[in-house]
């Protein structure tokens, strides 16, 4: 059977039987006409703070419970040296934001070192550059503060520096300094503040968020760990869809993401990652921002009751503050706070997403209120934004959706069942645009080769229809091994220098994202598709076809591109479909290999259980 692979509107035409073309292998033809225009956006990523994702990976600072921030402040991660006391103060607060600060005690007649460490989120990567570290102090001291980086077990010294300190016991003092550092080789490594207990024996002083940043992405204040920050940009991901997820809903109202509550001097705020560094995050890697907002919703357990009605004003509001903080200029109130806060020109968002999830937990049958109460307002305001409905489900929709408004579709699936996803977006309505806002293959602790395939799959179907489909983000995105809530995710990361777990499903989405055109191409085949699927796309004369072999044997394939003479073939794969990159071995990698073409055809093989993008020219 021959058919012609772009979207459903594309005609298939049967030339000979399939029987044949399997004897012979799989013969594509690649047109340089027809088609459809892709989604400039398709590939990016979906942030929010689980799985230690933000606090202890992403962002850069590198202490645990650096704040005793929290309903229940403790000492976890804290710990002393020498002889000495520590507690959680709460008569010596830091900041209305910050109302615990943590207080050393050194009893009469203390000599030696005396202070605190902190074991970091398991741990603390030591990398060999210089490290950055700030803190408040309060206290009748003036003398030298020791700030170090020590091997756990070992007393190893990676870092030592004096830092002259003049304190005193009415007032906290803010203190910086430069750590440079030699290169440990696992994460077992604690930081420790010390001073000479001789110098404040019988006396106590009170430390406030104390922070420790090794060189950040793009040398960012308050930014990014390099090491995944740069796994993320390998990928060449279009856009960011923050602050989440469940992130953004909170527990109930009280702890929902509270945009105004992240901004400003860190000392002012009681936590979670602040709104402008995302927005510099996408800056940094040259993403479009996503910004979800919070629409009255949150996922309890077992349930919550929505906010509607009149009561639901005052969150219409908040969104519109936050939007004129974004987006407004220095005339405005919160535009002028943005630029006090360090941002001059309003932040270049497009796009936002009125809630999470809303079709969950109770959601569903208040939804078309609450989302026509955010559109409303916010398509008034802003009449240029796009407005993107938290759900594709008819019945938690307004019976007519506004033109111009997207929903987003959710589908985390077995990877049988992903597979069985590669013809859902074939037929349909294409005025009404897809963002698949969250997916990837459940039920494993570590992407595994037949999942990640099968995520191959499900992309190609998803790059046919990249006319309707204008973005797909893999969540969740980052995962802490020590520390995990769901798996699988797209990376995985230890506390070691060498952090990074490239499972194969990151390069599967890497050899996808970073090789895609502008206009999807129709592709003439004597094959139906399964066990290998393909789509074809190209820019000016560079052409992407993209292949998957979701199948335990080897197929061969020829791909005919008229005009072009020479390829790249990357490929992902392991003839072990249960094959996994983990914390202990890595058995997945792209191989690349050049090809020859003659008048325009290329042979190529895939392997079992395979991913594959050949680029010619």
């Amino acid at each position: 059977m021959v058919q012609i692979q772009a979207r459903s509107t594309l005609a298939a035409v049967s030339l000979f039987a399939g029987l044949f073309a399997k004897a012979q292998g799989i013969s594509l033809e690649v047109s340089s006409n027809g088609g459809n225009a892709s989604s400039s956006l398709l590939y990016g990523f979906m942030f929010e703070d689980i799985n230690h994702s933000g606090d202890g990976g992403i962002y850069g600072q590198l202490l645990q419970n650096n704040g005793l921030q929290g309903s229940n402040p403790d000492l976890t991660a804290w710990g002393k040296v020498g002889d000495a006391t520590i507690a959680v103060d709460s008569n010596n607060p830091l900041s209305s934001a910050i109302p615990h600060s943590l207080r050393l005690d050194v009893p009469k007649g203390a000599d030696g070192s005396v202070g605190v460490t902190n074991s970091g989120y398991w741990g603390i990567p030591v990398d060999g550059n210089d490290f950055q570290t700030y803190f408040w102090i309060k206290g009748a001291l003036d003398g030298n503060v020791t700030a170090r980086l020590v091997g756990n077990g070992t007393g190893i010294e990676y870092a030592s520096t004096s830092i002259p300190v003049s304190a005193n016991d009415k007032e906290f003092t803010y203190i910086e300094a430069t750590i440079p550092t030699t290169k440990a080789p696992d994460g077992n490594v604690y930081y420790e503040l010390s001073v000479d207990g001789s110098e404040i024996a019988g006396g106590s002083l009170y430390f406030g968020l104390v922070q420790l940043f090794p060189q950040t992405y793009k040398s960012r204040r308050n930014g990014l760990r390099p090491q995944l920050a740069n796994a993320l940009e390998s990928i060449k991901g279009s856009f960011l869809r923050f602050p989440g997820g469940n992130n953004l809903e909170g527990a109930n109202e009280g702890r929902r993401w509270k945009w105004n509550e992240t901004i400003g001097p860190v000392e002012d705020r009681p936590g979670r990652q602040g709104l402008d560094e995302y927005f510099y995050w996408c800056e940094d890697m040259n993403l479009s921002p996503i910004l979800g907002v919070w629409d009255g919703f949150s996922l309890e357990s077992g349930g919550s009751t929505p906010i509607t009605g009149d009561a639901l004003k005052p969150y219409v509001e908040d969104v519109l503050n936050e939007l004129e903080y974004v987006l407004g200029d220095s005339s405005t109130k919160y535009g002028a706070l943005r630029v006090a806060n360090g941002r001059k020109d309003p932040w270049p968002l497009t796009m936002v997403e009125i809630g999470n999830e809303d079709m969950l937990g109770g959601g569903c049958d208040s939804y078309a209120e609450r989302f026509t109460a955010f559109y409303d307002a916010i398509h008034e305001a802003y009449p240029k934004l796009t407005l993107i409905a938290s759900t594709e489900d008819p019945s938690c929709l307004p019976s007519s959706m506004p033109e111009g408004a997207w929903v987003d579709y959710h589908d985390y699936n077995t990877p049988d069942g992903l597979v069985g996803q590669f013809n859902f977006f074939d037929n349909l309505d294409r005025s009404l645009p897809y963002f698949i806002g969250e997916w990837a293959q459940k039920g494993v602790d570590w992407p595994i080769m037949q999942g990640s395939v099968a995520e191959a799959v499900f992309m190609i179907g998803i790059e046919r229809n990249s006319d309707v489909v204008k973005m797909a983000a893999y969540a969740p995105l980052l995962q802490l091994t020590n520390s995990t809530q769901w798996t699988p995710n797209l990376i995985a990361f230890t506390q070691s220098p060498s952090m990074v777990i490239e499972t194969s499903s990151y390069f599967v989405q890497q050899i996808f994202s970073a090789n895609r055109g502008d206009t999807i191409r129709e592709i003439t085949s004597d094959s139906q598709f399964g066990p290998v699927y393909w789509v074809a796309s190209n820019t000016d004369d560079t052409y992407y076809v993209k292949l998957a072999n979701y199948g335990s044997k080897t197929e061969t394939v020829s791909v005919k591109i008229a005009g072009s003479t020479k390829a790249k073939l990357t490929v992902v794969a392991n003839n072990d479909a249960n094959a996994a990159n983990t914390d202990t071995e890595t058995l997945v990698a792209p191989v690349d290999s050049e090809l020859s073409g003659k008048d325009g055809e290329f042979s190529l093989t895939l392997p079992a259980w395979s991913a594959a993008v050949l680029v010619a020219n």
